[in-house]
């Protein structure tokens, strides 16, 4: 009987534990093709109408230069909208986009 009732147990546990779904990070690799440090990257999944905090903090993304990002927000979707600020003095704007970073393993932003 007590083998039948840890079976039991452990069949419900299964059971719980299998529907948990975990979110994966998104990692890419950012490069900065323009000629202007790119000084912000903010992200947000698309339908959230406010901007994520600061995805370089402190740093920045000289021209030419790459980095690799992670987003690991916890969420379990793909398409994210991106805001791109330049360095004060710059002759580019703020730019938006929008990708599914699930399918990329690079994004270049370009003038």
């Amino acid at each position: 009987m007590r083998n039948i009732t840890l079976s039991a147990v452990s069949a419900i546990a299964f059971l719980a534990f299998s529907g948990v779904s975990y979110a994966e990070d998104l990692v890419f690799t950012l490069k900065n093709g323009t000629n202007s440090v790119l000084t912000n990257f903010y992200t947000s999944p698309v339908g959230v109408n406010e901007w994520e905090d600061d995805v370089f903090g402190r740093q920045v993304l000289n021209p030419g230069e790459s980095m690799d990002i992670t987003i690991a927000d916890g969420r379990d979707v793909c398409k994210y909208d991106m805001r791109f600020e330049f360095e004060e003095g710059s002759s580019l704007d703020t730019t938006t986009d929008t990708q599914n970073l699930c399918e990329m393993g690079s994004y270049t932003i370009n003038e």
